[in-house]
């Protein structure tokens, strides 16, 4: 049997918001540049921007970055230049609205919008790959959970395998931990970010969108309750996240798949450490090293490497 791979965070990262914060803003990827780029449409006159590397493998990776992320983010671009290096060709996507265009209907991307995932995997499908696998960070670590969930077994044979790293299954109380005073720098950030999307869609859609609510939306729940969850056909929040937590779906995984939440992640709640309920799971396996943040997992060394993209390869080349 494999020993698991064990992380130990750098002795100068001694908080979590360090380990968290500093790979965000200071990483630099480089030796790395994506091949291509590729749009394809979607089934209601709407369009989706991947960044590939094409080299003629037989097997990808597809990418899901995270809230408000992209597909140039480091954490993407680290993980893509881990998996070229190993023979494998990728797919890293930006959902609608988180390209270099906004994108054209009302509706936005969410974590549970798995109708856009799925899109993506039919388009690697069709370019015959042997083996395709997934790999997601923190919401589209949820996302790729949550289309696995959904798929059941009928994603053997058709996905190879999935990891997954800093993920909020439970959405809800995610949201809640997100917006404690400890982590207002956080929430601010990306209320922000979303209220500015907001904006920016309505000059293209002013009689669709109403700003004037903006203002007064001061949490990241006040927010899906107000856009994510109206825009996208749920009822409120609360509807929103309980539709869409992937802690209510990872239990019907049928493909191999590995969850690494780092115990100090500043954004999960306790809820996203369901250890006792994967267990005795067949092929879903749970690791939650003490240190790595949200999305950090650094490591300093002579390949450029994050512990996460060598955790992720690992277990990824066991299953094709």
């Amino acid at each position: 049997m494999i020993p698991v791979m064990q992380y130990q965070a750098p002795a100068l990262y001694f908080h979590p918001h360090i380990e968290t914060i500093a790979p965000a803003l200071l990483r630099k990827v480089k030796d790395f540049g994506y091949t291509h780029q590729e749009r394809i449409p979607t089934p209601d006159d709407d369009f989706l921007d991947i960044d590939l590397v094409l080299r003629g493998n037989k097997r990808v990776v597809i990418i899901s970055h995270g809230l408000e992320g992209n597909s140039k983010r480091a954490y993407v671009t680290g993980m893509a230049r881990a998996f070229d290096r190993a023979g494998y060709d990728v797919m890293a996507w930006n959902y609608r609205g988180c390209s270099e265009e906004m994108n054209k209907q009302l509706r936005f991307y969410h974590s549970g919008a798995t109708d856009d995932l799925s899109l993506i995997i039919d388009h690697a499908s069709g370019k015959a790959y042997e083996y395709i696998h997934l790999v997601g960070f923190s919401l589209g670590g949820n996302l790729t959970l949550k289309y696995l969930g959904e798929m059941g077994k009928q994603a053997i044979g058709k996905i190879a395998s999935a990891v997954a790293f800093s993920v909020p299954l439970n959405l809800h109380t995610s949201c809640i931990q997100i917006s404690r005073p400890s982590n207002f720098m956080y929430a601010l950030r990306f209320l922000n970010d979303l209220k500015e999307k907001i904006r920016n869609k309505a000059q293209l859609m002013p009689n669709q969108l109403d700003t004037s609510p903006l203002n007064g939306i001061k949490t990241l729940q006040d927010f899906d309750d107000h856009y994510t969850a109206p825009l996208h056909g749920f009822i409120n929040a609360i509807h929103y996240y309980e539709s869409c937590s992937s802690i209510n779906f990872v239990q019907d995984i049928g493909i191999p798949t590995l969850i690494v939440n780092a115990m100090n992640d500043p954004f999960l709640s306790e809820d996203c450490y369901p250890m006792d309920m994967l267990r005795d799971h067949p092929v879903v396996h749970f690791q939650s090293p003490k240190r790595g943040g949200h999305v950090g997992f650094t490591e300093f060394n002579k390949d450029g490497l994050f512990w996460s993209e060598k955790r992720a390869v690992r277990f990824v080349a066991g299953h094709g």
